[in-house]
């Protein structure tokens, strides 16, 4: 099964209070690339949220990002700091007696310094990734979804595409078919006229034709491009669920090399007009395929 690279999903969860989003996107990347950015609450389930990506995900840039409120006391004790906070009152008085300003110290003004007055989480460690872990996993559905989605009209457009190529490999073996008994008309036809006789060595005449048959056979590359044809076709309609992308990418180029070799013996007008529209319609398929998985 075909799936693309590009997609975004989002899901949200509310609870008691609390409330979780998240948004996923992803482009095209040759790697896979995770980058997830995530309130400082709960940064420490970022690891689990990476991992249930990659559940799904095997290619692509993707860019995660979650969000939360919450609103709940459950589980929620607040700490003060007593050891900064004295350090805070020390350093201010000290300070004020240098400046000779008043040291009119109130204990709220303390309590807004930094790393003073903090509100701990720590029993909702596992509530909050239970609670989370649904909105990603609704949030990532829609985003597989939308893959698929896109990955499906790219499956078509290569089926038309591969279609075509097919159409254009059967011309250039037919055309291929008659190219050695032309020559053999037109090889002896010219040497009755540069000869100036109706009388033609058969022998020099059949180790030409020789000659030329070797240099000119297409038949191997045909072979070989028509049985990559057809792994490329069974390839895009299977129902394989592992990435398909990059094996997709090694059969074009195989099958670009096939053509070059073609386009190299061509000894006709038409077969190297053929090779110039396989050459196209195999670039477009390459950029095609780089828009999946």
């Amino acid at each position: 099964m075909i799936k693309s690279m590009t997609g975004f999903g989002r899901g949200k969860y509310e609870n008691d209070g609390r409330e979780y989003v998240v948004e996923i996107k992803s482009v095209n990347h040759k790697y896979s690339d995770v980058s997830i950015k995530m309130p400082r609450q709960i940064s420490f389930l970022e690891e689990n949220v990476r991992k249930e990506i990659v559940k799904y995900v095997s290619r692509g840039k993707i860019d995660v990002f979650v969000s939360m409120q919450d609103f709940s006391e459950k589980g929620k004790e607040i700490k003060i700091n007593k050891e900064i906070a004295k350090i805070y009152i020390s350093q201010l008085r000290e300070l004020a007696e240098e400046t000779g300003i008043t040291s009119n110290i109130d204990v709220m003004d303390v309590s807004r310094l930094p790393e003073v007055l903090n509100i701990s989480n720590e029993e909702n460690e596992e509530l909050y990734w239970q609670e989370l872990s649904i909105a990603l996993k609704t949030a990532l559905t829609n985003f597989v979804n939308m893959r698929i989605t896109e990955g499906t009209k790219i499956c078509e457009d290569l089926e038309k595409r591969i279609e075509s190529i097919k159409q254009k490999v059967l011309k250039i073996s037919d055309y291929s078919a008659g190219l050695v008994e032309d020559y053999i008309v037109k090889l002896n036809a010219r040497i009755k006229e540069l000869m100036n006789t109706d009388i033609v060595d058969e022998n020099r005449l059949a180790q030409e034709i020789v000659i030329f048959s070797d240099k000119s056979s297409i038949q191997e590359e045909l072979t070989r491009l028509n049985s990559h044809i057809c792994q490329f076709s069974s390839l895009i309609s299977s129902n394989n669920d592992s990435p398909l992308g990059k094996k997709c990418d090694f059969i074009i180029q195989e099958m670009n090399r096939e053509v070059n070799t073609i386009g190299s013996k061509a000894n006709s007008m038409d077969i190297s007009k053929g090779v110039i529209e396989l050459k196209t319609e195999i670039e477009d398929i390459r950029e095609q395929i780089q828009n999946i998985e």
